[in-house]
């Protein structure tokens, strides 16, 4: 066979037969390969590829595989280069034993697109197995009195390997007493029969060994022998013996139906058939031990019958008896004693005896949860069992008594955690491989109240913007609680806090089933700013548990205040009156516009602006701060009388105003202006404006005369002389008269009474120019230094009572 192989290594034939028939993409014809069997693994059959015309490049993009029908897969292709090999070595006779054609059937499958094609592949027999007999001796008796040409079959060799390198012939030793005639049996079988040709002579040879060789058709070709023992029978005068009177034989249980317990042999000194043992069981063995193992009448040999068991039956007693086949048959018996050996075949058993299912979440510990049994029908090691739960419970096993187990709680449970536990009982023996079971229950755990509700923040601030709607929803803080039922049920409350004798029940409202809180009332930014309270979450377990949460409530402002002119004074609706010297120089301050909003920061923010204005030219409004001055001189064709209204306008959305109306009057001097006024004395500061552009005119005469002036001038400004003022003129009184409104600040007791006054210089004196109420006092601060406050009767002093 090596040589066969060798030589088809270098000379693989590959017979190739296509029929080509197409349907759609599903190929009908059958690509045939013939191969012999036992070639080597890695072996080309073919070339696909190249057999059924496929580009080799496609072939990992189309996804090309095989296919084996019904078969184990000896063959493989290629991607790479679409080559048909051996996979696996390839034994006809295990493939289609005893058949005369063998074929394996494949399909080769494509995608992109769907093609398959059809391949049978002829599995060639080789001559790689020699004929052999069933048995390799075979035994004959023959009677000395045998007549010459008498036959006796003989058993016939088989070979598998069909056709011609099957069994062909048979070849018999040499022997001048007998020979062989061939014979055909059925479907092309060959038999031998052993024909006596001498007539045989005991006392001269009492035993014929013979070689009888099968030879098959192969090449080259192989063979087998058995050999023949005849034995020459005398009269029968002895009784067939056993080797031994008892046999004691040990057997595994579940061994394979057909394997061999125990050779029985018995012989008999006489010769032919007065020596042919017969083997039997006697009448004491019973039924069920001859179900269980078979006698072989001719051989004694006991095999296993059917199937062992060491748990239904572990020992087996039968007796055998030996019958020789003479005239007058003799007979002999055994004992033989049959002990099964235990084989860890079994699983262990588990059997849940009590479990309790479900308990509270806060059962004691050591608590006894499940009782478990456990069991093996094996024997010795094999029937010793182990239980164990997984190691990652808070449980634990406690052995009570022989194979009873109570399943306890070792640590505390806690349902929030983990609601069910699936344990799992895996028993297992101590045979060798070991073999387990198990089982698993899930133990419910009820729930406890043992959880406080809990709020996702501690504290809680909510903006309301003021004016809102009575009833509406300001916000939800919810709280939650792990626990299960009438435990989680929360109920929410606000904590009674009285706030300048008011009850926050009375401001806002909470829903106890879901906690949306809702305010009672239309808030008031300029009144209340904000509430500070707590709300509680209860359960509804037993005992009830709670927590509560801290809520800061802010009411955001909005813009609905008007602003409120203060300054200048005047009656509601009354017209503001002013007058002013004609001769009131550019950027003198005619009169201030206050207004005060209520409202926030933002809202609050006042700007000023001109409304009306009798002429453009004349004033400026500053927007900020609201002073009106004058953008240059009087002249003779400005009307004597001049109205101003000034709205107040807030930054609010949308912006609300206030406007108020400013009818100015000039007059000619000083003198008549302000005759009717309280005058205050005040000192008079000699460096006036008219003497700085006398200096800075005499500048330029000369240098020398200059810093003279100079000195003269701040030695005047350094020793001032109060008593010899000299009356100033009247551009002077008016400078004095602004300047003395930018220092002094004038401070009203009264919280709500706002008021600007304006003061003028005149014949060294403070008069105060706006109407006061009667009664009102005014205390005058951060004046300059050297400067006194006198009232109308000329007494100094620092509170003006009015």
């Amino acid at each position: 066979m090596g040589s066969f192989v060798k030589m088809q290594s270098c000379r693989r034939y590959v017979v190739l037969v296509i029929f080509l028939s197409f349907v759609r993409n599903i190929s009908t014809s059958v690509t045939h390969y013939s191969i012999p069997e036992e070639m080597k693994e890695g072996s080309v059959v073919a070339n696909l590829a190249t057999d059924l015309s496929l580009d080799v490049k496609t072939l990992n993009q189309r996804k090309m595989r095989l296919d084996i029908i019904a078969n184990k897969k000896y063959l493989d292709v290629n991607k790479e280069t679409g080559e048909l090999y051996i996979v696996e070595k390839i034994d006809r006779e295990n493939i289609c034993p005893a058949k005369s054609s063998c074929y394996l059937r494949l399909e080769v499958i494509l995608d992109n697109p769907v093609r398959i094609f059809n391949i049978e592949v002829d599995i060639l027999d080789m001559n790689d197995n020699a004929p052999q007999f069933r048995r390799d001796v075979i035994h004959l008796d023959i009677s000395e009195a045998t007549p010459k040409g008498e036959r006796f079959s003989l058993s016939n060799a088989v070979d598998p390997d069909v056709g011609s390198n099957s069994v062909k012939t048979y070849h018999l030793s040499e022997s001048e007493h007998f020979n062989i005639e061939v014979q055909d049996g059925r479907e092309g079988s060959k038999f031998a029969d052993l024909i006596l040709t001498k007539s045989l002579d005991r006392e001269q040879q009492a035993v014929h060994n013979l070689i009888l060789t099968a030879v098959d058709g192969g090449t080259p070709a192989r063979s087998g022998t058995a050999s023949v023992i005849v034995r020459v029978l005398d009269t029968n005068d002895n009784t067939p013996t056993f080797d031994k009177i008892n046999y004691n034989i040990k057997i595994m249980e579940n061994s394979p139906i057909g394997s061999l317990v125990v050779h029985l042999n018995a012989t008999d000194l006489d010769e032919g058939s007065n020596s042919d043992i017969t083997y039997s069981y006697s009448l004491y063995t019973s039924e069920k031990t001859q179900e269980t193992f078979n006698l072989n009448p001719s051989t004694g040999e006991i095999t296993v019958k059917g199937m062992l068991n060491y748990e239904d039956f572990g020992i087996y007693d039968m007796e055998v008896i030996a019958t020789d086949k003479g005239a007058n048959s003799l007979s002999g018996q055994c004992t033989v004693h049959i002990l099964v050996e235990d084989m860890n075949d079994n699983h262990p058993e588990i059997s849940i005896k009590s479990f309790q299912s479900p308990v509270n979440e806060n059962i004691e510990l050591d608590t006894v949860i499940a009782v478990v049994s456990v069991s093996d029908k094996d024997s010795g090691d094999n029937g010793v069992v182990d239980l164990h739960i997984p190691d990652n419970m808070p449980f634990k096993l406690r052995e009570s008594s022989d194979n009873y187990y109570e399943l306890v709680v070792s640590e505390p449970l806690d349902r929030e955690r983990v609601p069910e536990y699936d344990i799992t009982f895996t028993v297992t023996d101590r045979g060798s491989p070991p073999l387990s079971d198990n089982e698993t229950m899930t133990l419910e755990l009820l729930d406890v109240n043992d959880n406080v509700p809990q709020f996702p923040q501690s504290f809680y601030t909510i903006r309301v913007e003021e004016n809102n709607a009575p009833g509406a929803l300001l916000s939800s803080p919810t709280a939650f609680d792990p626990d299960l039922h009438e435990n989680q049920y929360l109920v929410y409350f606000i904590l009674e806090r009285e706030i300048a004798n008011t009850s926050m029940s009375m401001l806002f409202s909470i829903n106890p089933e879901n906690g949306n809180l809702y305010a009672l009332k239309t808030f008031d930014y300029e009144i209340e700013k904000e509430f500070l309270f707590h709300i509680e979450a209860r359960d509804s377990g037993s005992p009830p548990l709670s927590s509560n949460v801290t809520v800061h409530i802010i009411i955001v402002d909005q813009n609905d205040n008007a602003p409120v002119i203060v300054s200048p004074w005047r009656a509601q609706g009354s017209v503001v009156e002013e007058k002013i010297p004609r001769s009131t120089d550019k950027g003198s301050l005619v009169s201030k516009v206050i207004a005060l909003d209520t409202d926030s920061v933002h809202n609050s923010r006042i700007t000023y602006q001109f409304l009306q204005v009798t002429d453009a030219t004349l004033f400026s409004l500053d927007q900020y701060n609201g002073e009106i001055r004058t953008m240059r001189m009087f002249s003779y064709r400005d009307p004597r009388h001049q109205r101003l209204v000034v709205v107040a306008k807030d930054n609010g959305q949308p912006a609300l105003s206030a406007t108020v109306t400013i009818k100015l009057s000039t007059v000619e001097t000083a003198v008549k202006a302000y005759s009717d006024m309280t005058e205050v004395p005040l000192e008079y500061d000699i460096f006036s404006d008219l003497n700085l552009y006398l200096v800075i005119g005499l500048g330029s005469v000369s240098f020398l005369l200059l810093i003279t002036i100079l000195v003269t001038i701040v030695i005047k400004c350094q020793k001032p002389k109060p008593s010899k003022a000299a009356p100033p003129c009247r551009n002077s009184v008016i400078s004095e008269r602004n300047s003395t409104i930018a220092d002094s600040t004038l401070v009203s007791n009264d919280a709500y009474w706002y008021s600007m006054l304006l003061a003028e210089t005149r014949k060294g004196k403070m008069v105060v120019r706006q109407p006061v109420p009667k009664g009102s006092r005014y205390i005058v601060s951060s004046l300059p230094r050297g400067t006194g406050l006198t009232d109308t009767s000329g007494s100094a002093a620092s509170t003006l009572q009015v």
